[in-house]
């Protein structure tokens, strides 16, 4: 099993910045690929980032690319989402996931990922 637990969301205003934060544990978790998710009410969950678990790939939505940066700190099993310029779109409960090995499968899809965290909530205000 891998556990996963995420913080950092919060309230900001239109052009704001947060910082997501998901740590990762378990006896299966071994460097896993990680993804981070959003829905948004009445909204299909989308896949919005993802990071190889060697760090040298990774993925993005179309929509955020330039705003939003995912990256890892291996040795304290933790990935980051920096989140700049947010917009009121970006509203959503955001989730960490993992999928079962190093590689990134298919990191936009909800199905390819196995394991789930709770989920933070970020509000961004107009």
């Amino acid at each position: 099993q891998v556990q996963l637990v995420e913080s950092g969301g919060g309230s900001v205003q239109t052009g704001g910045s947060l910082r997501l934060v998901c740590v990762a544990s378990g006896s299966s978790y071994s460097r896993n690929c990680i993804g981070w998710f959003r829905q948004a009410p009445g909204k299909e969950r989308e896949g919005v980032a993802a990071i190889w678990s060697n760090g040298h790939a990774t993925y993005y939505l179309h929509s955020v690319e330039g705003r939003l940066t995912i990256s890892q700190d291996n040795a304290k099993a933790t990935v980051y989402l920096q989140m700049n310029s947010l917009k009121p779109d970006d509203t959503a409960i955001y989730y960490c996931a993992a999928q079962e090995g190093e590689w990134c499968h298919d990191p936009g899809r909800r199905s390819a990922y196995t394991y789930w965290g709770q989920g933070t909530q970020v509000t961004v205000s107009s």
